[in-house]
């Protein structure tokens, strides 16, 4: 292992001293596939001598059998460490490398190339200073260069290397590179970059990575070296206002009360005035503690416990800030959002947003338009796929402290989380508030709903029936309603045909369409049962994050989920309306049960087996249940 210092020897001390003084950078490399990207990092490693001896024999071993350089050692196997990167010749995780020189430290993350894994690019570039974007000079800027740099730019970064590879397999004739570089430029000039350097490199051969290139005599500018010891990322997040999300209320004993966490962004001292956000309750920081000792100022980067002069409610999640200059608070907001996921999109599906420490409930209620990476076209979606990237609005459940993600990156990012699986499917970037969410209160009544229900003798709830298209639903719905009219009930049946004659009759069989109808069905659902009426829905519903939607609208115990449970086979015989013949035929897309899925409930309150008792039979059975938990 080398980058060896004299000091090592002889002052270790001293050494290690140098060592941490060093600042840090944090970059990526992204690009197409196949554009070099792990072997510049292998070839970066390599020329600072921090290989170990073992390594490289480990590498040279491996480059022999599944190396891409005949037999050559390969120094992208330095940093594609799975086997399925190995086998074939692609990154497919992000990978991150620690290396330094003589003026700088660096972390550095290989990003894969692959669309298929633009996700993982994005998680790479989240936390970097600085991108170098590789191009292979063979093939210019690609479809999914172009992806990288929007993703780039969208992510904050500002300080962009466009480094173009392979130079040598174009004889380092000046001509190509000039012409990249003008698409390039041409590209990027309206994504707010700072300065961009472009240089001509050879990974495979080291010309221009370290070491200025003989071969390139007509190129006077730096080395990609040199510019990744040079460029000044210096942060100005500790002359920005005081922000500090709460990662942890700090409670060892009765005598003691902190709130830990890393400062974001500004400066905080004893005696400031603060003001924890989303409850905006003022207090003053009192003390800022640490292992080592109390601090007398801490600035953004530092990990520390702040107590306050007065006891104040401070959850995980809040964040704590200046009260002269306090994060934004909303509940709706419009923001840049790129797809991480197979399952598309679907608006007005509810998700689960975490923004710093702090998860709430969301729904991106308008998609307003997708991004055309190739074009910055401005494209109209109903839904977004996997690595797109769309502008729309979001509202959620409660309000968020939150600024701009231009401003402070840390309380102005976040991600979207599949409520069921936890899975992350989305990242955002927030661009501002839409006021208009906060101006909305609820106007109470004197009128309410235990006083309609009261009139009514009976206690609203809604019977939600769902099941496969001929299963029953509407036929059991209509019996139960019968028997609840001639016990003089008040009741009404929300049946999925009659209401696509009006309310829904602009809506397709899409999936976001479907979400959409259930969405606007279980509002009306719930002003019903908020009228005191006991409610039938008759409606396929075919996915349970709706239905649980539904559910969530009304107070424990109102949503009743009546499965109607009805063998496939059976309903395509019965087939009233001749539509799983004309599914089967390819006639009608999006069938339920034939070419869009059925999530069947897991839970259900009430299940009915249409193949097994009559329609009366199945109808006192939903009787039964009101009556034994009290709803008539």
């Amino acid at each position: 292992m080398a980058h060896q210092s004299d000091l090592i020897a002889q002052d270790i001390h001293a050494y290690l001293k140098s060592q941490e003084e060093k600042d840090l950078l944090r970059f990526i490399t992204c690009g197409s596939v196949d554009d070099g990207k792990s072997t510049l990092i292998g070839r970066l490693l390599f020329d600072s001598k921090l290989i170990f001896e073992d390594q490289l024999a480990a590498v040279t071993a491996d480059s022999k059998k599944v190396g891409t350089q005949g037999g050559e050692i390969d120094l992208a196997l330095l940093v594609d460490g799975l086997q399925a990167e190995r086998e074939q010749g692609i990154t497919i995780d992000v990978a991150y490398r620690f290396f330094s020189t003589d003026k700088r430290k660096f972390i550095v993350a290989d990003t894969p190339g692959h669309e298929q894994y633009t996700r993982n690019m994005a998680t790479g570039a989240s936390t970097a200073e600085l991108a170098v974007i590789l191009i292979d000079a063979r093939k210019g800027v690609l479809t999914q260069t172009r992806r990288h740099i929007f993703i780039v730019s969208l992510l904050g970064l500002r300080h962009v290397v466009l480094a173009v590879n392979k130079m040598d397999l174009v004889g380092w004739d000046q001509g190509v590179f000039d012409a990249i570089v003008a698409d390039y430029r041409e590209f990027a000039k309206d994504l707010g970059f700072g300065e961009i350097s472009c240089i001509p490199v050879s990974a495979l051969t080291g010309a221009n990575v370290f070491d200025p290139a003989p071969e390139l005599t007509w190129y006077q500018g730096p080395t990609l070296m040199h510019v990744l010891e040079t460029t000044d990322v210096s942060s100005d997040a500790a002359a920005g206002p005081f922000r500090m999300p709460v990662q942890w209320v700090n409670r060892p004993n009765l005598d003691f009360r902190g709130f830990a966490g890393t400062i974001v962004s500004g400066t905080v001292r004893p005696g400031d005035a603060v003001v924890v956000c989303p409850s905006e309750k003022g207090s003053m920081v009192e003390r800022i503690v640490t292992f080592d000792g109390d601090l007398e100022v801490a600035v953004a980067g530092q990990s520390v416990t702040l107590t306050l002069a007065d006891e104040v409610d401070v959850s995980r999640g809040d964040i704590i800030a200046a009260s002269d200059a306090r994060p934004g608070h909303t509940d709706q907001f419009a923001c840049h959002l790129l797809w991480m996921h197979e399952e598309a999109l679907l608006p007005e599906r509810q998700y689960l947003l975490k923004i710093g420490a702090r998860t709430v409930t969301a729904q991106v209620t308008d998609l307003r338009y997708k991004v055309n990476v190739n074009t910055m076209e401005h494209v109209a979606a109903k839904t977004l796929e996997l690595n797109e990237v769309a502008h729309c609005n979001v509202a959620l459940d409660q309000p968020i402290a939150f600024d701009p993600y231009r401003e402070i990156r840390e309380t102005g990012a976040f991600i979207l989380i599949n409520r069921f699986t936890n899975t992350t499917v989305g990242v955002g970037m927030i661009d501002f508030a839409l006021r208009r969410a906060t101006n909305l209160t609820w106007h109470e009544l004197e009128v309410d709903k235990a006083v309609r229900a009261g009139q009514k003798n009976q206690k609203p709830c809604i019977l939600w029936f769902t099941g496969l298209s001929g299963s029953g639903k509407s036929t059991a719905a209509n019996a139960v309603e019968k028997k609840l009219l001639a016990m003089g009930r008040h009741s009404y049946i929300l049946d999925g045909d009659n209401v696509r004659h009006g309310l829904n009759k602009d809506l397709g069989f899409t999936d976001a369409d479907r979400v959409e109808n259930i969405r606007r069905v279980a509002e009306v659902s719930a002003l019903f049962a908020d009228a005191g009426l006991i409610v039938l829905v008759s409606f396929i519903s075919p996915f349970r994050d709706e239905r649980r939607m539904a559910r969530e609208m009304v107070e424990e115990g109102e949503f009743i989920e009546v499965f109607v449970d009805t063998p496939i086979e059976l309903c395509e015989q019965r087939d009233p309306k001749g539509l799983y013949k004309k599914a089967r035929a390819g006639q009608i897309k999006n069938f339920t049960g034939i070419d869009s899925e059925y999530e069947a409930p897991e839970n259900p309150e009430i299940v009915l087996k249409t193949a097994e008792h009559t329609v009366e039979a199945l109808a006192d059975q939903v009787i039964a249940y009101l009556r034994e938990n009290g709803r008539i």
